[in-house]
């Protein structure tokens, strides 16, 4: 979703930002594979570090920082921290560890979760990953005109590693990332466990972490209240596990990533009606999901074996309340079919209002409408646009409701028209973009989904690997300010060439593309992002309980809380603002039965 630029300059942008261009093996990013990070370009590494003392030091620090690479870091050591959960809840915690030598073979190991009554949660429900550092660019924003001055390249902490141990550098820090998972069924009460950090099998220092469980239930994430639409992209897991498109060994490697953005509670699935929707502004091209044929008489037929079992699989996943069709109004207007009289592969350019858009268009439409009643999908299929102007969607709308009027309308809007198509059941108004807060609550009414969305061109909030953490935590608290629904955003998994070390990519901010890291690897962002969202579902929660019990004051508290949220623009006190608003939330469950 990268707005309005299609580059002309892409081989020479790749040619400075994506390296060789090399194609990996799988074996490059299989589970627990080392490499070498690249090296960092700061003048950070000229960190003066000669006040730490000899020896592994390890602390617990904010989860709301990017510590360094090389940076002495400098921190007053915590030995404990404490966090809040509900039932069904993940909660984070970062530790960083630092060293003013070389030391290998570190490992960090969580023990279980003792509660005083004799109750416990098990080892299990908590990891340790160490945090790898990969290449930003530290550009605010843009989604293209930019020069190679304007880049600042720099290490960011945000890929969470599935490594079982980690060989430290010298004069460099490491941060490694706690996750808790309590399990639904867990007793409330407070739970203390021993994270070691060991050096060669040795425990050079305990940290302890207290869990106060609460006695409130987060739901499955099916079922959280939060619209999460993330676009998915299969073709780059297929080249980055180096497998054929749409094999059986590609839906295998589709598994890790796809189980991920359903267990953030991903309600869209992304599929593709024709060529490439985007034209390409991806590294990897988007494989076609429906294959088209003009027979030699003029007739059409058309193949969705692929659509089929790309929406099977993700609805086997969990993700299941929409699908979301690209394009009717693809961004260079082209459509390509097999032509049987010229035995070939024909690309036709259909521009909507033109009477080959409607040639083209009307029979396909009529067909995937039996085509996707037949498979009981009709009512959760869209037709979906991507920012587009009203001189391209007004005849392409009239032409859905003229000939397939059944279908649902998906639009991410970008020109400020979205009051244009209220009619549309799933609107993504662009952030900053202006709305009325009275259409939200009607379009709810009627049972349509009004999200906002971030892309390359958003400063605040975002999800670059350079943007604050708590910013993906942000978007879903400044979505319930706001009154939207949810969230979307234009890639969870659009990789770029070496995904593992360099996040950069063409004249896009660094990160845009990609929140999560191939092979089921996790982020800093990635986690921080599902903070909001439960976040976003226990205040619908609480909300209703308050509600319930008649308990207007402490509804008015959390209200103003949130309020002070509705900003779509950077300013001071965000990062308080959130926090000040998740510590009342934490207040509240602890309050209310």
């Amino acid at each position: 979703m990268p707005k309005t630029t299609i580059y002309s300059t892409i081989a020479f942008a790749c040619l400075l930002f994506c390296g060789n261009n090399q194609v990996y093996s799988q074996e490059r990013y299989a589970v627990g594979t080392t490499f070498t990070e690249m090296a960092d370009p700061t003048k950070d590494t000229l960190s003066n570090w000669s006040n730490v003392k000899a020896g592994l030091h390890a602390s617990f620090v904010s989860i709301d920082k990017r510590y360094p690479k090389s940076v002495n870091p400098n921190v007053t050591v915590q030995h404990s921290a404490t966090l809040d959960a509900w039932k069904g809840e993940q909660v984070s915690a970062q530790v960083l560890l630092w060293t003013n030598a070389a030391t290998a073979d570190v490992v960090v190991a969580p023990g279980e979760l003792k509660a005083g009554n004799g109750k416990s949660i098990g080892a299990d429900a908590i990891q340790a990953r160490f945090v790898r550092y990969v290449m930003t660019d530290e550009f605010a924003s843009g989604c293209g005109h930019r020069k190679p001055e304007d880049f600042k390249a720099s290490l960011s902490a945000d890929m969470l590693d599935d490594l079982k141990s980690y060989d430290l550098e010298a004069k460099r820090v490491r941060p490694v990332w706690i996750t808790v998972k309590i399990p639904s069924g867990a007793t409330a009460g407070q739970y203390k466990t021993t994270i070691a950090v060991k050096q060669k099998g040795k425990v050079k220092q305990n940290l302890i972490l207290t869990v106060n469980v609460q006695n409130q239930v987060l739901p499955p994430a099916s079922q959280w209240s939060f619209h999460l639409d993330q676009w998915q992209h299969p073709s780059a897991v297929a080249r980055v596990n180096n497998v054929k498109m749409w094999s059986d060994e590609h839906f295998e490697a589709l598994k890790p990533t796809m189980k991920q953005l359903a267990a953030a509670g991903q309600k869209v699935i992304t599929a593709t009606l024709n060529k490439d929707a985007w034209n390409v502004q991806t590294y990897d091209p988007y494989a076609d999901m429906i294959s088209w044929k003009k027979a030699k008489d003029g007739s059409w037929s058309y193949d969705y074996a692929v659509f089929d079992r790309w929406v099977q699989f993700m609805m086997d996943l969990g993700v299941n309340k929409q699908i979301n069709c690209y394009s009717l109004l693809p961004w260079n207007n082209e459509v390509h079919y097999f032509d049987e009289a010229k035995n070939e592969l024909v690309n036709v350019i259909a521009k909507p209002g033109t009477p080959v858009f409607e040639e083209l268009w009307t029979p396909f439409l009529k067909d995937f409408s039996k085509h996707v009643s037949a498979k009981g999908w009709l009512k959760i299929t869209n037709i979906a646009m991507d920012e587009r102007s009203r001189e391209e969607m007004d005849p392409a709308v009239a032409l859905l409701e003229r000939v397939a009027p059944e279908f649902g309308i998906a639009f991410a809007d970008n020109h400020k028209s979205y009051q244009r198509y209220q009619k549309s059941t799933d609107i993504s108004v662009a952030v900053g973009d202006p709305f009325d807060h009275n259409d939200l609550i009607e379009r709810r009414k009627k049972g349509y989904i009004t999200t906002f969305y971030v892309c390359c061109s958003d400063e605040f909030p975002n999800q670059f690997t350079f943007s604050d953490p708590a910013e993906s935590t942000y978007m879903a608290w400044y979505a319930l300010a706001a009154g939207f629904d949810g969230a979307l955003r234009w890639a969870f998994n659009s990789w770029v060439v070496d995904p593992l070390r360099d996040s950069r990519f063409r004249t896009w901010p660094a990160g845009d593309t990609y929140i999560v890291y191939p092979q089921g690897r996790s982020s800093i962002r990635y986690e921080r992002m599902l903070e909001g969202i439960q976040d976003y579902t226990k205040v619908g929660i609480l909300k209703a309980k308050l509600e319930e019990a008649n308990d207007a004051s402490n509804l008015a508290k959390l209200n103003a809380k949130i309020a002070k949220l509705n900003k779509s623009k950077r300013y001071a006190d965000w990062n308080k603002d959130l926090n000040d608003a998740k510590a009342f939330v934490n207040a509240l469950s602890s309050q209310i039965k």
